[in-house]
């Protein structure tokens, strides 16, 4: 049975990446508007990691006989108007769910609820990565972005990204 705290933590969690999912099919949709496929389809598959987070809470907290509850999930709020502008959200929103990521390891710690601490061990390694990913993207952004022939093969390469289901064992 999990921690009181811990499960609605984790509830909370689970809103919050439905809602990482919404805001990044948001970022799709106005890189699709503005004809740059590639980075469409890398937020895309951002969304789909996002979904599966959400889903991975949910049958943990399943598997642990904890009750779930769905919120609403809140409208994208980042304003875009520019090229950089989702990339740069999407760094501030990855470094937030971190923190919600440690609040919730760090409520699991205090209560000594090992289970649920090894649970969020893979998804802390996850945020590092998305972290780094999101910096790399606006680095690349920084450097070839305002070159439409480099923002052309950056967009190439964008589009060649594929959606790899997690192998996290329950």
């Amino acid at each position: 049975m999990l921690d009181k705290k811990v499960a609605e933590l984790l509830n909370v969690q689970i809103n919050k990446e439905f809602y990482s999912a919404y805001l990044y099919l948001h970022f799709s949709n106005y890189y699709e508007e503005q004809g740059l496929k590639g980075f469409a389809n890398w937020y895309n598959v951002q969304a789909q990691e996002e979904r599966d987070h959400a889903l991975l809470m949910i049958t943990y907290m399943q598997n642990n006989g904890a009750k779930i509850t769905f919120e609403s999930i809140e409208k994208p709020q980042a304003v875009l108007s520019n090229n950089m502008d989702p990339l740069k959200a999407g760094l501030e929103h990855e470094c937030y769910v971190t923190s919600l990521i440690n609040t919730i390891y760090e409520a699991a710690y205090n209560v000594k609820d090992f289970r649920t601490m090894q649970f969020l061990d893979w998804f802390v390694k996850e945020q590092g990565e998305e972290e780094t990913n999101a910096g790399d993207l606006i680095k690349k952004m920084e450097l070839f972005g305002s070159d439409p022939k480099s923002l052309y093969m950056l967009d190439q390469e964008l589009a060649g990204r594929v959606y790899t289901a997690p192998s996290l064992v329950l």
